[in-house]
This record gives C-alpha cells, structure tokens and sequence, in this order.
C-alpha cells in the first residue's frame, strides 16, 4: 500500500470524515446511527476489535445483525484509557491487514459505545441487564477467570471473589457485574443471555461457567441454580494473530491517511469456532465464516497445543538469546529448527485431526503464520503470563508424551529454558523485565534452580507431579544444566542432534 496521502495531514478518525477517507480503504456501508445493541463485550483489547467485532462488521456489511452491536466495558483502570481513546473517535477501529504479499485497510463499526469505568460496576451491570443485551462476551485473558492452580477448581479465596461474594451488588470483577446482571434479570422476569468466552483456554465456556456459577452460588445458591440451568456458556476456539499497538503501528494508519488513537494490525488469518448453544439468540456469524460444530474441543486443542504452544516453543529461548520478534525466531536457524522438530514430534502427534485440516497440515500453516515478516509480534508479549501459559499450552503435551511414551525431550528443553528465562538475565547479560504476575517468586525459584534443577519442578501449583516422572525430570535437568553451561544455543543443537 502506497502513502495516499504523503505529504498531506491524516483525517481524524470518526463519523463525519468516513466518507473523505482514500477510496482504498473500505469503510461501513451501514448507517451506524441506526444500530442497536446485542452485545456488551468485557476486554476491549486489540484481539476482540480485530477477530470477533470484525465479524459482527462483515454481517453489518450485508444488511445483517443491525440489532446486535457491541458495547464495550472493562473492569479494570487501564481499561478506561481505551474508552476514552474509541469514545474520542465513534468506537471506530482501522484494522489493518499484514500479509507477506501486500497491507490493506478497512475502518469497522459494529461497536457503538464504551460503558464508563466506574467503581462497583453499576453502569455495566445495568446495562447488561436490558432485555435487548443477549450476548455477553469476554477477552479478559487466560489467567483471568479464578482458577485454583492446583485444583483446576474455582478459587473461591481469592480477595477479589472473596469481596464480590460479601458485596454482590457492587462488585469488583467482570464476573461479578456478569451475576448482578443475571440477578437482576432473574428478579425482573428478564431470560438469561449467553455468556460467551473468547480466550485462550481449552473448555472456555465451561470454564466460565465455572466461575459464574461457583461465584453465584457464594452469595445466592438459587440464582446459582438459575444459571446454571437457563444461562448458556458455549465453548469457542479463536485464532488471529494480533500484535500490540505501538508507535509503529499509529504511524501505519497515518501513513495510509488515517489519523487512529488504537489501530489494529492483524495478520492475513481468522478462525472462531463456536457451539451452537445460545439462549437468547445469535447473529448468524456462520454467513461470513464461523464454523458452529459439537466439537469445538478438537478445533481448540489443535490450536492451543500447536499455537499457542508453538508460541511457547520459540518465545522462551529467543527472550534468552534476545531474538525480539516471532518472525524472528523463524528466521533464526536454531529456533525455527527447534519449532519445526518439536511440533512435529512432540506436539501434533497428541492431536486428532478436524474436518479440513490434518494435525500435520496445521504444523504446516503455522509454521507460515509465525513467518509472515510484516507481523510485529514481540517475542516479550508472547511469552508474558508463563505461569498460565505453559500449564495450559505445554505441560498436556508432555503429559501425553510420558503416557504414549513418546519423545518429551524438546518440550522439557522447553520448561528449562522457561527457568532460565525467568533467572531474569539474558546471555548478552541484559535484564529481562517483570513478565509474569508472579515474577518475583518465578525468579527467586530460577535461581535456585540453577544449582537445582528440581526446585523448579518442585513448583506443584504449576507442574503437579510431573518431577515424580523419573524420564521428564532427568530430561529438564539435563536440559536446564547445559543451558546455563553451554548456553541456550548449544542445547538446542544437542537436542536437534538427537
């Protein structure tokens, strides 16, 4: 895409300029005045604006879902800095597509308002309890939904729930408004909506389910009841790769001749995979490409282990040897290499293959995807929140591996370089920032485990018994003694030996 407007002021995003816009970039062709709300979505980052309302725009495009538009919320502080960015510009977004062949644009608007951020929560739990709010949504990350590490159950004492549960009516967390809400529609004779997850987690809907009922049930085991049996939570797979915005990225959109406080850049790939299951409806997203099947758990545990595990596989050693992009990491002999091998042998072979797509077909396109050289995905903020991560995207794996009894020896090269990373040092001797919500005791268990390889797997709430795996811990201790001896080049390339 060429500079449009080189030389020339960018036009300020909003309503009224739509139309003075370069003709190159598509815009909405629907009266967004005329829209009404469906949908108030919690987590307004870049992946919801770039997957989940763009596809609620592309119905919007043929004349379609005109009563389900988004209202944004947030529950948390920095959430308020994004409203007051889209409320200055309509809640309009400029996505911007990077593929290896060229960039493009388009200016989406399913999203009509931003709900202010507020202690308490009274604006959002009002307006979730509207008849005409069917779906509640949510992006609010993989560690955000109270679940005990070690029991996989609902973290009842954590001090967030523990005052949500004393305070029902003036809560802290999204979960919190979410059953007010439904309080207050039970009591008013308003049905349930839907609550639909889009995060990262394998059972996402039952999960949260999960966390609403058991928070539910703290304060009022009936309205727990009616929940439970009259609300739905379907699970959902969601898959696009979309970068944090930076100075980088708002110089793009002026670049094309857009003037954007909160651009989206995203790559040339979407995937959301849906149970049919809503209470009070739905758009027909299935018209512009969502595939709605009972078996969503296969699609996400493609995705998850090879993904976001892949995403895992490369990030840790690249934050060691400070390789500062995914694309990057594929570029790199080694690491490219250690994906490639672990994936192949070590991931796919725990996964069935779904309609369309072999185990080894997916290796295949992800391998493409983490390529693509116009996608700035820093290897930081894949790496970030290990301590939700690996359990979630790794250790399944591995666990599998030991039961088939299969190869393991890659991803725990994985885990040792995760200890290594969370030492807190680079090989270049930087410093690695906090990246982690349990950074410090991360790198305090690191340090220790440098001299003693098994105080890392002695972390239970992360890696429960797998140090009683005589062949996974000796593998992690080899692994993690030659990185810190050798370095983390030379153990990927004992590993690639064989």
């Amino acid at each position: 895409m060429k500079d449009y407007l080189q030389g020339e002021t960018p036009m300020k995003l909003s309503d009224a300029n739509l139309a003075s816009l370069p003709d190159s970039i598509q815009r909405p062709r629907y009266d967004r005045q005329a829209l009404t709300a469906g949908i108030v979505h919690i987590g307004v980052g870049n992946f919801h604006r770039g997957h989940q309302a763009w596809y609620l725009h592309r119905l919007m495009q043929e004349g379609l879902a005109q009563d389900w538009a988004i209202i944004g919320a947030g529950v948390r502080s920095n959430d308020a800095a994004m409203r007051e960015k889209l409320s200055e510009q309509d809640f309009l977004t400029t996505l911007i597509e990077l593929a290896p062949e060229g960039t493009s644009a388009e200016v989406i608007g399913s999203m009509i308002d931003f709900l202010p951020i507020e202690d308490g929560n009274t604006t959002l739990i009002q307006a979730m309890a509207q008849p005409n709010i069917r779906i509640v949504s949510l992006t609010v990350t993989e560690g955000g939904y109270f679940i005990d590490p070690a029991t996989k159950g609902f973290d009842a004492a954590h001090p967030d729930i523990v005052h949500d549960a004393a305070n029902p009516e003036t809560p802290r967390t999204a979960f919190g408004a979410m059953v007010a809400a439904l309080a207050l529609r039970k009591r008013t004779g308003v049905a349930p909506f839907t609550a639909l997850c889009c995060d990262n987690l394998i059972g996402n809907g039952d999960i949260l389910r999960q966390t609403i009922v058991s928070l539910a049930r703290l304060s009022d085991t009936e309205l727990a009841d009616w929940i439970d049996q009259r609300c739905c939570f379907p699970n959902s797979m969601v898959d696009c790769i979309v970068p944090a915005t930076g100075a980088k990225e708002l110089a793009l959109a002026k670049d094309i001749g857009i003037d954007d406080a909160a651009p989206v850049t995203h790559e040339n790939f979407r995937q959301w995979v849906i149970e049919d299951s809503f209470c009070a409806g739905r758009p027909d997203w299935d018209k512009v490409g969502v595939q709605f099947t009972d078996k969503v758990h296969d699609f996400e545990t493609m995705k998850i282990r090879i993904l976001n595990g892949g995403h895992q596989v490369i990030s840790v050693p690249a934050e060691i040897l400070g390789v500062e992009t995914i694309s990057g990491c594929m570029e790199h002999e080694l690491i490219g290499a250690l994906f490639a091998k672990v994936a192949r042998e070590e991931l796919a072979p725990h996964v069935k293959p779904v309609p369309g797509m072999t185990p080894a077909t997916y290796v295949e396109l992800i391998h493409r995807r983490f390529s693509n050289p116009k996608i700035v995905d820093t290897t930081r903020r894949v790496a970030f929140d290990g301590s939700s991560r690996h359990p979630g995207f790794i250790l399944p794996s591995i666990r599998d591996g030991i039961a088939a009894g299969s190869s393991i020896e890659g991803l725990a090269l994985v885990e040792a370089a995760w200890a290594r990373m969370c030492s807190g040092i680079r090989e270049d001797g930087s410093q690695i920032a906090a990246n982690d919500p349990f950074w410090r005791d991360l790198q305090l268990t690191a340090l220790r485990a440098r001299d003693n390889p098994l105080a890392w797997l002695s972390m239970s709430h992360i890696y429960g018994d797998l140090i009683d795996n005589t062949r996974f811990s000796t593998a992690f201790s080899s692994a993690l003694t030659t990185i810190w001896q050798k370095g983390m080049e030379k153990a990927i390339e004992e590993y690639l030996r064989g």
